[in-house]
Formats: structure tokens, C-alpha cells, sequence
């Protein structure tokens, strides 16, 4: 690591959170992709390993119910005892299943209050507790994952279906302040909606945190970047996230501060099947990801980054096709080339439906999941020990350039570099360094 990064942390820092340079342009991604250095890697989790796989799929139907059995273990995949969905390595909490979540239902329905402005706060958070004591053992140190996806918590991010939120806020305030103007009335509805949606999303993330402190805790599908389509502006798909995407990220501070873990999508549409656009899609999804992981670390720790730990699919959205080696090398493999501290694997019960759905899902697990994984999780050891010391993880020098850990098996040195754990530093992460210096930096 270069003596102008070790002095200057707190510069590199401030810089990621600025916008001086346009959002997308190589110069950018350049930028951030050394700006990410001045914070040390987040240190592996669950496992000593730089890059891990975690399972997230309601697949305990396979072996249970038709004795077809998966062996995720076998290819180091890391899983719930007996493939649990829920359980003390790995789990989700949807919208129903943590406290008093307030949505629109898909007919309508106000659920819990419907709007964020109109939920029983206090309740949530005390419902909140019961069920994570019920759930999770004490020394809980496992990913947890909050998936609420009906509203988001900026109001100009609730487009679409989503709109609803907007309209219902607005018309809130019109029945309390029936002489504000439109504008005025839109002004104090976002604000009501901005500031219980945070409350909610916050206080949530402190109870959960107080309960199980030693989990990594996060919201699904955050950081956002919306990438799918080709811009206007775009002769060719670039994969960079729509204009804005940085400032409102920048806006969410406060939900970067409080998560022990990020968890953006990295889903793969069909239309990207075996597409190097695909790896585009993800590349510039994990860049933003890591650029809010060392711009706003866990409890504002300067010490090291937040890990990063992207959901992917087995298969393509709304579909249970299944991914090529490629494309799981343009999504698994983009991913600890460059430098995420692991993916979660994520998949509905139709996975698991019946017997010939297990039958198929197993031979894919053991015939080209399975050994892709293996293979990918072994190449990320072997370049942290040879590169890094075993202290670093290893990112690709030049962000953009697309080499992979499975191309660069020979060559580690040439493509990739390190990012050193917490403690350490050097080219190599070779220095272990003293804790005056720790202090100092």
C-alpha cells in the first residue's frame, strides 16, 4: 500500500463521499477504485477464507422429503445444519416475519399501518425482540438478512407500483392541512415519509444489533443500482448505474453506519445469458456496493471496511434455468475478483417443489455449481497466500480490466493486488503494523 494512503484516510474517505468527478466515466472508477484502499478489507467472516459462498435456498424438502441430497458441504458452500433456510449461519427475515413491517398489500390493504408515517413503531421494535430471542441463539454470528422491498426509504426511489406510497402520503396531508398548496403538500409528505421510513429501517437495524450483536446485519438489494437497461446517453450497455445513483446512496448514511453487512442484487435477467454485459451489470452493482463499504463503514470504524456480500441466483430472475459456467463466472467470479468477501445464494421454494425438480437441482450443484465454486473459493486462497501474506484479500489492480482469479491462477501479480486485513500493510500485507501506527493512521 502506498505511504500516501496510510497518512491520508480520512482524505480518501471524505473523497468517496463527494461527487467532483462524474458519476460515470473511467476516470471515477479509477478513483474509487484507489480510494477503496484507504480503508482496510473487511476481515473474512463465518469461515478463514477470503471469499466464501453461502447457501440461502428452502431446499430441506430434497433430502428430507425424497432423500436426494445435495452435499453443499462437499464443495465448502456454507449451510444450515440439515439446510435450514433460517438458522445460525445464514438467515433471512421477510416482511411478514420481523415485527410489525408497515406495506400495501398487492390488493391494497394497509398492513400494519400501511405507510411508514402511520406503523406502530414501538411495537415493531418490541415484537422485533421477542422473535429474534426465539430465533437466534445469543452468540448468533451468522448472516442476517432484512428483505423488505414494498417501499424504499427515499421518496423519489418509489416509482412504478410503488408510487401508491407517494400518493397515500400526499393525500395524508391534504386531510390534515387541507389549505397547503400542491407543492407544499408534496414537501411535507416526503419529509413525513422520508423520516418515519428511516425511523423504521434504523431503529430496526440498532434492536437487532442489540440483540445479536456478533451478526452481520443488512437490508436486501442495498446498495441500489439500477443498471439493467442501455442509457440513452449510451451507444453500447456500459453496466453503470443510472445518474444519481452515488448521491442517492450518499443520502443513506445513516442505514451504512448502522449495517454490520451490505447485501446488493446481483441477479441475472435471461436476457444476459452467457452476455459479457452481464459482468458489467454486476461490476458496476459491486463497485458501488464497495464504495459505500469504505465511504461509510459499520459504527463509523475507520479500522476496515464493511464486508460486502452480494445475492445472486442460481438461475435467472422469474425463472428456474439455471446458470452457465460463464454466466456464473460473470457474477460468482466477478465478485471475488473484485475483492466482495463473499455471495449468497439465494432461491424460492420451487427449487425444492418435487423430486424431479431436487433431482435437477442436485446434478446442477454437483456438476457445475458445485465444482465452479470449489475451484473459485481455492483460486481466492491461493492468491491471498501468494500476493497477500494470508493478511489481504485480493482485488484486481485496474477495475475495469475483467481478468478473473480463475484466468490469473499464474499470474496473480500481474492482475491483482491486495487489500489488507485490519493490522496489516505492505505491497503484500508482509508489515504487521504496531498500534501506535494503527492509532496514528
Amino acid at each position: 500500500m502506498e505511504l500516501s494512503l496510510l497518512l491520508l484516510p480520512v482524505f480518501f474517505i471524505s473523497s468517496l463521499r463527494c461527487n467532483s468527478l462524474p458519476q460515470n466515466s473511467p476516470q471515477a472508477d479509477a478513483f474509487i477504485g484507489t480510494s477503496l484502499q484507504a480503508v482496510a478489507a473487511a476481515h473474512p467472516i463465518l469461515q478463514n477464507q477470503p471469499f466464501i459462498l453461502v447457501w440461502n435456498m428452502p431446499t430441506a424438502n430434497c433430502p428430507q422429503r425424497y432423500n436426494i441430497h445435495l452435499d453443499l458441504g462437499d464443495f465448502h458452500i456454507v449451510e444450515n445444519k440439515k439446510e435450514r433456510f433460517q438458522g445460525q449461519k445464514m438467515t433471512i427475515f421477510y416482511r411478514d416475519h420481523l415485527g410489525k413491517y408497515p406495506y400495501l398489500s398487492r390488493n391494497g390493504k394497509k398492513v400494519n399501518g400501511g405507510l411508514p408515517q402511520l406503523g406502530d413503531l414501538a411495537s415493531h421494535l418490541s415484537l422485533t425482540v421477542t422473535q429474534l430471542s426465539d430465533l437466534l441463539l445469543p452468540d448468533f454470528s451468522g448472516l442476517a438478512v432484512i428483505d423488505w422491498e414494498e417501499w424504499r426509504p427515499l421518496w423519489e426511489t418509489n416509482f412504478g407500483s410503488k408510487m401508491e406510497y407517494r400518493r397515500l402520503s400526499k393525500l395524508l396531508v391534504k386531510q390534515e392541512q387541507p389549505d397547503l398548496s400542491e407543492r407544499a403538500v408534496t414537501s411535507l409528505a416526503r419529509q413525513m415519509f422520508e423520516e418515519s421510513a428511516r425511523k423504521f429501517m434504523e431503529e430496526t437495524l440498532q434492536s437487532a444489533v442489540g440483540e445479536r450483536p456478533k451478526g452481520f446485519w443488512g437490508f436486501y438489494g442495498f446498495p441500489a443500482c439500477v443498471n439493467k437497461n442501455k442509457r440513452k446517453t449510451d451507444k453500447t450497455y456500459t453496466g453503470r448505474c443510472l445518474r444519481g445513483t452515488r448521491q442517492q446512496n450518499d443520502e443513506l448514511s445513516w442505514l451504512w453506519t448502522k449495517s454490520s453487512a451490505l447485501y446488493p442484487s446481483i441477479y441475472l435477467p435471461q436476457k444476459l445469458a452467457g452476455s459479457a454485459d452481464a459482468a458489467l451489470m454486476v461490476r458496476h452493482r459491486l463497485l458501488e456496493a464497495l464504495r459505500v463499504a469504505s465511504g461509510w463503514p459499520y459504527h463509523n470504524n475507520t479500522d476496515h471496511a464493511t464486508p460486502v456480500l452480494p445475492y445472486a441466483r442460481l438461475a435467472f430472475t422469474h425463472s428456474l434455468k439455471f446458470l452457465s459456467k460463464m454466466d456464473l463466472e460473470h457474477t460468482l467470479g466477478e465478485s471475488a475478483s473484485l475483492g466482495a468477501a463473499g455471495v449468497v445464494l439465494w432461491g424460492e421454494l420451487k427449487f425444492a417443489k418435487n423430486k424431479k425438480q431436487c433431482v435437477l437441482l442436485r446434478d446442477y450443484v454437483h456438476n457445475v455449481l458445485g465444482p465452479f465454486v470449489r475451484s473459485l473459493r481455492s483460486d481466492a486462497e491461493r492468491c491471498s497466500l501468494q500476493v497477500c501474506h494470508g493478511n489481504g484479500r485480493c482485488t484486481r489492480r485496474h477495475l475495469g480490466s475483467g481478468h478473473r482469479l480463475s484466468d490469473s491462477s499464474k499470474h496473480f501479480q500481474k492482475h491483482f493486488m491486495c487489500h489488507c486485513y485490519q493490522g496489516w500493510t505492505g505491497q503484500g500485507c508482509q508489515d504487521k503494523k504496531s498500534e501506535s501506527r494503527e492509532e496514528e493512521d
